[in-house]
């Protein structure tokens, strides 16, 4: 049986981008698989007072099981509203790559779906953008498209080489397809290697000319920043120093995310530094406490780390304290 989002205590995306976008900020979107990320970011966003959008891949779909998150996200939203928060809360899939999959999540409440065609030629992009949007938005869901394709490997999305957007496609793409916002390709990746820099080097600068010229042809439009992960080096550090190996990652500078927010990016997707986060502080208590086999003793510490490090992303994009 199909569940609305508005069941759930859940919002779309609408009416957040459209206050985001008043008052220069963006809407953090952040994705997790298990209770502990899910506990770290609601506790994060109601502690600093951030709207939020809960994303979950199609992997994390598959490892979680549909019908355990349909349970877990009305519990994150009671927990919020426990704690006296009335921030607004989205359930949004993450780089959806099917129609049939975007329908089986708008059936199970979620408020906000992605269908990712940008791998697809142009025409047929269109297309399947079209159906998921007829499809939503008689049940009040929003869609987010994507042209431009992002470098990187991150679940069952990867390519070796940017196509960046080109803007003189984006009019077209919105008004035939009727998508609520936009995600494109302006020079960010997937995962923990965003950029082939060796250490010393600098991070080459965003495309924020492509970024500016789709946003003066979208006046007002919803633009969306996928692969913005900082790669924040204190835990890439901190896993590499506990037996880990991860050589010459590099991420999105958060002074060039900020630049992206003010030139109307208004959502930013952010998944890779949550995973090293989580890895970091699980390796580090493992390798002090070898003696220890409870889960709790070292997801605990993950789940706080990560909380603080969400708080500080929201902090980050403008969105504290905008919860409403």
């Amino acid at each position: 049986m199909a569940v609305s989002f508005k069941e759930l205590g859940l919002v779309n995306t609408r009416e957040m981008f459209k206050k985001a976008m008043a008052e220069g900020y963006a809407v953090p979107a952040y994705n997790f698989n298990n209770m502990e990320q899910l506990q770290a970011i609601i506790m994060a966003c109601v502690e600093c007072n951030s709207p939020v959008i809960l994303q979950i891949s199609k992997g994390a779909r598959q490892y979680a099981n549909q019908t355990l998150l349909r349970y877990m996200v009305p519990g994150a939203v009671a927990i919020a509203r426990e704690a006296g928060s009335r921030i607004p809360i989205a359930l949004n899939l993450d780089h959806g790559d099917t129609v049939e999959l975007c329908r089986s999540c708008i059936d199970n409440g979620f408020s906000n779906v992605m269908i990712d065609g940008s791998a697809l030629p142009y025409e047929e992009n269109v297309k399947i953008t079209r159906e998921v949007v007829e499809y939503a938005h008689p049940r009040d869901v929003t869609v987010e498209g994507e042209l431009g394709v992002l470098a990187g490997i991150e679940e069952h999305v990867s390519s070796e080489t940017h196509h960046y957007t080109r803007p003189e496609d984006v009019e077209d793409f919105v008004k035939r397809t009727g998508v609520d916002s936009l995600a494109i390709s302006i020079g960010t990746s997937h995962g923990a290697y965003k950029f082939k820099v060796k250490p010393g080097q600098p991070i080459p600068p965003l495309r924020f000319d492509i970024l500016e010229e789709c946003a003066k042809r979208l006046p007002g439009f919803p633009i969306v920043l996928h692969g913005a992960s900082s790669v924040l080096p204190e835990y890439v550090e901190m896993i590499n120093a506990y037996g880990g190996k991860l050589e010459n990652t590099a991420g999105v500078p958060e002074e060039q995310i900020k630049k992206a927010v003010s030139l109307s990016v208004c959502k930013v997707n952010i998944d890779s530094d949550g995973r090293l986060v989580m890895t970091a502080i699980i390796r580090k208590y493992l390798a002090e406490h070898p003696s220890e086999f409870d889960p709790r003793k070292y997801l605990g510490p993950a789940r706080e780390a990560l909380k603080e490090m969400y708080i500080r992303k929201c902090q980050m994009l403008g969105s504290a304290g905008r919860g409403g």
